[in-house]
């Protein structure tokens, strides 16, 4: 009964899109999802009119879904009709399709191509979150692929290191057993079976493993007289180390002064070894060694020679193996635990990051989930919409630039306690950041929008990672090949960290004669380029995993032997950065951040929007960094002037600063952020400089055994006393009259002192080397001035069992 229907209703149509002259009708007329439907063409309408074959070809949803091609077939209805029938998926809101002969004759209705819509399905948006959740799904299995090629691989080179391990111990067994085998052939010569009036051994006849009496005559060496006897025995020239200890009797059935020890045999011995003393091994003070040749015995009945050495080159082999599981498990175990406690550290980095501005802004949950709700929870108190009867919440992902933009303005309701107010909103599963602002009415008016930087809170889980940028540091120092002062470390660590975030960073220093280049790895000659009248090689390396290119100027201007301190240190630097902008622009770079330190590579800013930015290099966007602007206030003043956006390396440094000519006329665009500390570098659970490494668990036998180090290499007394550590480079913005009076008050107080630093300055650095003088001179056991750079020492200094000194004229810090 239903076919019939179907046929009738089908017939009923065909007979009307005819007469009305229409070439597609579909059955059923209204499309839902997940459902069959027969697609009609009325081929004497359609392009297709003289040819034989006729195929639908076509796709879902804008043709972004489950392509297919299908062959119609020619109908019996009233006109020239030809169909097919196919499912519609559950996901498809719209079919899109063309008709063809099958070849390259095709009806795609003038260009504009067949659609029907999918009624009571998904809405686009709705398949866009679908897709994304696909997307995910198919990131996860790529994943989970990757992962287990990872693991295999792995595992395959797990098996040819051990593999290779094991032909290296066989290797060194082999060579081992060599050894020892001769040295026994060579104790065999000299051995011999008892020496009249000095030692002998009973029986005469003897094996591994049997009990022997040893008898020895005190009076025929060095030991005559003495109290004790004992007996210190190895075997088969030592090779087991000490084996052998047993006290001697003086003996009732000889005559004279013959003692003996009862000896079991070792089980493998060839030869015995032994010397006589007075006490066991930890009291023995007067020894009878046979004139420094130890006495050695052959054992008649010993295994035959080359069963012996094959069984000890096995045991040799095996000791080796042992050896080397325990090391390998010990470093596995010291990985996995360093990777926990950075994942630990990150952690809680990131809550402390999320929870920073709580007083402000916060969100429930606190780490944002692609895919779910959020709250988000804001104190106008605390703002600029402070006291405004109404505040509205303005988001969108992606730095603003998400597909769906920006959601529309929500006014937000206050929360349950406090003075918060709050909004929910969905967060789409292709988000990776969360950015908004907030205003006091839905048209906007005042806004709240973190001084221009906007709200940014990060999103997790999501299906897109945020695309990585490029970024140029020019700069004149880098820890740890050529710094003097915190701009190196900065530098080094805070490339390292963008670096980790997935971005890509390169670093551009002048290649000084002076630079520690044991430090640099894979530095290779890279090319040469030519400007200001000079021929500029470039040299390439990693330093601490960060790709760093050094320009070598041939006119000599870094060949200097230092790396400030030069009379032309203007013109130096000056050069430098006209040639570090030269060398991305002919090296065909296009970085997204050119990021700039103090005055020394200022120039870089206003070289690239005056020329640089206009021969090709548009893309860049310039950073400038504010170490100390007691050098150079001039330089760093107009770099403020020509950057996009200025930092400096902390927030109190920034509010310290903010009234400097250089700086006040741009507070809009400057910001203080904190300088953080390289955990990787400075970590003394894997800290190579160190002579233990330690974590929260040993920290007290760790940092004493850093303390006694430290002693040692500057020769000041190893004693209990406080040692106070100061690191830093020598200016008057670190208050050298608070460095100076700290040094004599810890001496006048007993305890020891340690600076580690130098002066740009050559006046400075004169005042503390006659200071050094002194103090090696008065408190020579006390005091130590070290006045240069020295990495392995700084480490010393920091993580031995101390107080840790840092200086500046606002204020010092001390970390016990």
């Amino acid at each position: 009964m239903e076919e019939k229907q179907r046929v009738e209703e089908i017939e009923r149509l065909a007979e009307e899109n005819f007469s009305r002259g229409k070439k597609l009708f579909v059955y059923p007329q209204v499309v839902k999802p997940d459902q069959h439907i027969e697609v009609f063409l009325n081929k004497s309408l359609s392009t297709l009119n003289s040819e034989d074959d006729v195929f639908i070809m076509g796709a879902f949803n804008e043709w972004r879904w489950k392509s297919f091609t299908f062959r119609l077939s020619r109908k019996n209805l009233k006109g020239d009709w030809w169909s097919c029938q196919f499912h519609v998926p559950a996901e498809a809101y719209k079919i899109d399709f063309v008709f063809f002969n099958g070849k390259d004759v095709y009806d795609n209705n003038d260009k504009k191509d067949f659609c029907i819509d999918v009624e009571s399905g998904m809405d686009a948006f709705a398949f866009e979150d679908f897709l994304l959740e696909e997307k995910r799904k198919e990131l996860e299995k790529l994943a989970e692929e990757q992962a287990e090629r990872e693991r295999q691989a792995e595992e395959q080179r797990r098996i040819e290191a051990e593999k290779a391990a094991q032909e290296a111990d066989r290797a060194e067994a082999k060579a081992e057993t060599e050894r020892r085998r001769k040295l026994v052939q060579e104790l065999t010569k000299k051995a011999v079976r008892s020496v009249p009036d000095v030692w002998y051994i009973e029986p005469s006849e003897f094996k591994g493993k049997d009990l022997v009496r040893l008898y020895y005559n005190r009076s025929s060496g060095p030991l005559a007289g003495a109290k004790e006897l004992w007996v210190h025995g190895g075997h088969n020239g030592w090779s087991a180390g000490l084996s052998i200890v047993e006290s001697l009797v003086r003996s009732e059935e000889k005559d004279g002064d013959w003692w003996y020890a009862r000896v079991v045999v070792p089980d493998q011995a060839v030869v015995l070894d032994w010397v006589f003393a007075d006490g066991p091994p930890q009291n023995a003070t007067v020894y009878d060694n046979n004139h420094r040749h130890d006495f050695h015995a052959i054992v008649p009945k010993s295994i035959p020679e080359e069963q012996y050495w094959v069984e000890e080159e096995h045991q040799i082999y095996r000791k080796l193996q042992e050896e080397r599981r325990l090391r390998e498990e010990a470093i596995r175990a010291k990985a996995k635990k360093t990777a926990l406690m950075k994942a630990e550290m990150k952690e809680r980095t990131l809550r402390r990051y999320l929870l920073s501005q709580k007083h402000i802004v916060y969100t429930e949950p606190l780490d944002v989930q692609a895919g779910s709700m959020v709250t988000i929870f804001y104190n106008p108190a605390n703002t600029a919409l402070h006291g405004k009867p109404e505040v509205w919440f303005r988001c969108s992902f992606n730095h603003w630039a998400h597909r769906s933009g920006p959601l529309p303005p929500q006014k937000m309701v206050p929360a349950e306690n406090g003075t918060h107010v709050k909004a929910t909103v969905m967060v789409p599963l292709d988000a990776y950041v969360m950015d908004f602002v907030f205003s006091e009415s839905e048209e906007g008016g005042l806004f709240d929008n973190k001084n221009d930087m906007d709200y940014h809170i990060p999103v997790f889980g999501g299906v897109l990672k945020e695309s990585p940028m490029h970024i140029v540091h020019i700069t004149v120092e880098m820890a740890p090949i050529g710094k003097v002062g915190g701009l190196g470390d900065v530098v080094t660590s805070l490339s390292r960290a963008v670096q980790d975030l997935n971005h890509h960073v390169d670093v551009i220093l002048p290649k000084y004669d002076c630079l520690n280049l044991s430090n640099v790895k894979e530095f290779q000659y890279k090319r040469s380029y030519s400007w200001g009248g000079t021929e500029i090689k470039v040299w390439f390396g990693k330093v601490e995993g960060v790709s760093v290119y050094f320009l070598e100027p041939q006119n000599g201007l870094f060949y200097a032997g230092c790396i400030y301190g030069c009379k032309n240190d203007a013109e130096r630097f000056g050069f430098f950065c006209h040639a570090a902008l030269e060398y991305l622009l002919q090296s065909g770079s296009h970085p997204d951040i050119i990021h700039c330190h103090d005055w020394s590579s200022a120039p870089v800013a206003w070289l690239y929007k005056d020329h640089y930015m206009h021969y090709g290099l548009s893309k860049a966007r310039i950073v400038f960094t504010i170490h100390n602007l007691e050098f150079g206030a001039h330089f760093i003043g107009k770099a403020v002037t020509y950057s996009d956006k200025s930092t400096t390396v902390s927030h109190t440094y920034s509010k310290e600063i903010a009234g400097n000519p250089a700086v006040a006329p741009h507070l809009y665009k400057f910001h203080g952020i904190i300088n953080g500390i390289d955990q990787d570098i400075w970590d003394p659970y894997n800290d190579g400089f160190l002579p233990i490494s330690y974590t929260s668990e040993n920290v007290v036998e760790g940092k004493q055994a850093a303390k006694e180090a430290l002693q040692q290499r500057l020769g000041l007394k190893t004693a209990d006393l406080p040692v106070i550590g100061i690191i830093t480079r020598l200016t008057q913005q670190k208050g050298i009259h608070l460095i100076k009076h700290a040094i004599w008050r810890t001496l006048e107080r007993n305890g020891q002192v340690v600076l580690l630093g130098s002066a740009p300055d050559p006046r400075i650095q004169n005042e503390f080397v006659n200071l050094a003088n002194q103090l090696h001179s008065t408190h020579g056991d006390r005091a130590r001035l070290c006045l240069t750079y020295d990495e392995p020492l700084s480490h010393l200094v920091c993580w031995s069992e101390c107080c840790f000194t840092q200086f500046s004229t606002s204020l010092s810090y001390i970390c016990i």
